[in-house]
């Protein structure tokens, strides 16, 4: 059933929107039916004044109070509101004629004044008392409202975890591709939760833990889910992130829910997304803070993990993709007992994945998956997924209704290099720069042996501020490269710069990119991949974060930092006169080559292997 909603969801008022609405509400009755308690006042005064007073007609009432020898009186202000007076017994024998002669009520009574508790009782405590109450009925009508759950502010210590029943994760092992070797090693878990008979016959136990381990987007949360969804039992979520919280000790008390939860659920497989936010190797205690929230939660983790019997079924599975920052008590056997490395998909995986993500979305019967299998060497199964994506909307866009090679193609250079800035206008000597220039990657490449094959160049800007790009792709998965692929590589990635030297006599700043990436790979030549007769076979350089971006360190002295810059600059400069000299010799097709270029804009590679071979 579907709910006319036009006017969109309103927005839930806070809680504290009740209260203050509540506390407004309570002073306006309080001001209404007990305004003189708000506005009473005594005012002591002389007795020719009260004399006075009664003259004048303003007193209404009066008493004596014998006890305190004071006369209290009632007399009306200028805007005949009453007003309370109070003063001393005088020997009047008048006094009597005089008050009834004005018309005023007397007697032994006093006029009701209430002492300074009532008025604080009344002021204060009923309203306050009444808000605290009115307050309560609320908290409970907006309970119910929100299905009987408590709310952010009142789920302290609770888990949070987001639980699937068997029927609910919708995903299973024939969803998860390119992912051969990890659903392998997971299978054992899923047989042993179908039959844990057969395992406890021969004394094994089930582990109690894995680590999926892995760069983003490779599918390890897909793969959690897949476990459960093949096992089918409940399954338990929960992000790591969300069992730290603002109070000490709230979340150690998240881990002790969860697993609570877990215990009376078994079977059932309990997943901790990106683990590494709260378990971090723990300090040497030595600094402030050494016993901190995220500290307190990891030794919670641990203790529950050592806690709880392997024998019910409850399995724990965690994801990280910073697998060196994790506690070594963290991934001690007894644990984690298994790490799952769930890598970037090989080129067989690739095209898997890609049948994947297409299975919901109208195909040509013409697309050919091995080749943007081929095209994208190093995409994450999210990438590919995005690819296929950004087809679809490219043919939607087209004005068709299904999607053909070719959006597949430019959703692929949509992902490498962003989209075409159509608006971007070069000058026509800007042009002719550019198109010499990758005309140049591309001529150095093709004259280099163990050199990936050029597939397509273009001068068309892109979003991702590249004015053009020559696209290279191998025929099959590569696992290992050679020094000599290396030094080709570096040679290629100078042949733009080279090319805009040998025509122009100037250089510009589209090399930018270029240059970083050659000196990226000349230096792991030298500090990890032992291809330097200086250094042998010596690691200089360690790598941090190998799942996110792989930042490294030199691991060496100031004076072998700088031989190894001056051996970088080598290696470099050694591969920039390489590609002058290609270029050199090839200075009749590097012009014509540049010329086609510059009219049709984008060129493909048979294209440019026509022409550079007739």
């Amino acid at each position: 059933m579907i709910e006319n909603n036009e006017g969109g969801d309103k927005p839930k008022k806070s809680i504290l929107y009740y209260y203050g609405l509540t506390l407004l509400v309570v002073m306006l009755l309080n001001a209404l039916f007990f305004p003189s308690v708000m506005q009473r006042k005594v005012t002591e005064v002389g007795y020719s004044e009260f004399i006075t007073m009664v003259n004048d007609d303003k007193v209404t009432e009066a008493a004596v109070d014998y006890s305190s020898q004071q006369i209290m009186f009632v007399a009306k202000d200028g805007n005949g509101a009453d007003q309370y007076f109070k003063t001393g017994i005088f020997p009047d024998n008048g006094l009597i004629e005089r008050l009834q002669s004005h018309g005023v009520k007397f007697g032994s009574e006093i006029p009701k004044q209430n002492s300074t508790l009532v008025n604080l009782i009344l002021t204060w405590v009923v309203p306050i008392f009444i808000f605290i109450l009115i307050g309560q009925l609320l908290s409970r009508m907006l309970m119910k409202k929100m299905g009987g759950g408590m709310g952010p502010a009142m789920t302290f210590g609770k888990a949070n975890a987001k639980i699937y029943a068997e029927t609910e994760t919708g995903v299973t092992f024939d969803d998860v591709a390119g992912e051969e070797e990890s659903k392998d090693a997971l299978t054992e878990i899923v047989d042993f939760l179908h039959n844990p008979d057969k395992y406890a016959a021969i004394g094994a136990k089930l582990p109690k833990g894995a680590l999926l381990v892995g760069p983003p987007g490779t599918g390890k949360t897909l793969l959690a889910k897949a476990v459960a969804g093949e096992a089918h039992v409940p399954f338990f979520s929960i992000s790591g992130s969300e069992f730290v919280e603002m109070f000490v000790g709230m979340g150690a008390a998240k881990v002790r829910d969860l697993f609570k939860q877990a215990s009376e659920k078994a079977p059932c497989i309990v997943f901790i997304d990106e683990i590494d936010t709260i378990g971090k190797k723990r300090d040497n205690g030595s600094g402030l803070g050494g016993n901190d929230e995220r500290e307190q939660t990891l030794n919670q983790l641990l203790t529950e993990m050592d806690g709880f019997d392997g024998r019910k079924g409850v399995v724990i599975l965690a994801a990280t993709n910073r697998p060196e920052s994790l506690d070594a008590a963290l991934l001690r056997p007894g644990r984690f007992d298994r790490r799952i490395p769930v890598e970037l998909p090989d080129l067989s995986g690739r095209e898997a994945i890609l049948r994947v993500h297409s299975k919901n979305v109208k195909m040509d019967m013409d697309i050919d998956f091995g080749a943007i299998a081929r095209a994208t060497s190093g995409a994450s199964g999210a990438e590919l997924a995005n690819i296929v994506n950004e087809a679809a909307l490219r043919a939607v866009r087209m004005g068709r209704s299904y999607v053909k090679q070719e959006d597949l193609e430019e959703s692929v250079e949509t992902v490498i290099a962003g989209y075409q800035r159509k608006n971007a206008v070069l000058s026509p000597h800007e042009k002719k720069v550019v198109s010499y220039h990758e005309i140049g990657h591309a001529l150095v490449a093709a004259k280099q042996s163990d050199s990936a094959p050029v597939t397509k160049i273009t001068i068309i800007p892109r979003t991702s501020g590249a004015l053009g790009y020559t696209m290279q792709v191998d025929e099959g998965e590569k696992h290992l490269m050679s020094k000599e692929e290396a030094q080709n590589k570096i040679a290629t990635l100078t042949g733009g710069r080279s090319a805009e030297e040998l025509i122009f006599g100037s250089i510009t700043t589209g090399a930018a990119n270029d240059i970083e990436q050659a000196t990226k790979l000349a230096r792991a030549m030298i500090t990890r991949y032992g291809m330097s007769r200086e250094f042998d076979m010596v690691a200089l350089e360690t790598v941090n974060n190998q799942y996110l971006g792989g930042d490294t360190s030199l691991a060496c002295s100031a004076d072998t930092s700088a031989m190894i810059d001056r051996e970088v600059v080598a290696t470099v400069k050694a591969a920039h006169e390489k590609a002058i000299s290609i270029l050199k010799e090839n200075i009749d097709k590097l012009h014509e080559l540049a010329n086609y270029l510059l009219e049709k804009e984008t060129i493909t590679g048979e294209e440019f292997m026509s022409i550079l071979n007739r």
